[in-house]
């Protein structure tokens, strides 16, 4: 019988480690990150050959912002209100301040480095610098309207 039981058992779980975190399997291929991460950077470093219009690339980072989603929340994350503020040079050099909807997010280092990784790619974008902040903490009432009726709350 003891055989029988043992075939039985596919997944067998190890034990944890010393980590306090937890990590659960999300859609979209996050991977959980190794070390909490609170920044990330993304871009070529490169200053564009030709003198950009902050306004005009601000406004294509939010674009790019609006195709990232948080894997739970059918919402992008501009849309939900993650993020506090952008803000571009004349060099090209960016800066994002974002959040999450709680500090216990599985996927907050993998948001955080998506965020980078898409900002950076931007035209007119040298360097991406994203800035995860929790003051002042979110609350739903930082979503649009757009987000809201998605959502069902209104």
């Amino acid at each position: 019988m003891g055989d029988d039981i043992e075939r039985l058992k596919i997944h067998k779980i190890a034990p944890r480690t010393t980590s306090d975190h937890v990590f659960l399997p999300q859609a979209g291929g996050h991977a959980p990150p190794v070390e909490p991460v609170n920044e990330a950077y993304g871009g070529t470093g490169e200053t564009p050959a030709t003198p950009i219009d902050p306004k005009a690339v601000e406004a294509a980072v939010i674009d790019a912002l609006q195709t990232i989603y948080d894997p739970e929340i059918p919402v992008n994350i501009y849309e939900l209100g993650l993020i506090y503020g952008v803000e571009v040079n004349g060099d090209g050099r960016t800066e994002v301040r974002m959040t999450l909807t709680a500090p216990a997010c599985p996927v907050a280092g993998a948001l955080v480095e998506e965020v980078a990784e898409k900002t950076g790619r931007v035209e007119g974008v040298s360097t991406s610098h994203v800035e995860l902040v929790w003051d002042p903490p979110w609350t739903p009432e930082r979503m649009t309207e757009a987000a809201k009726l998605e959502l069902g709350m209104i």
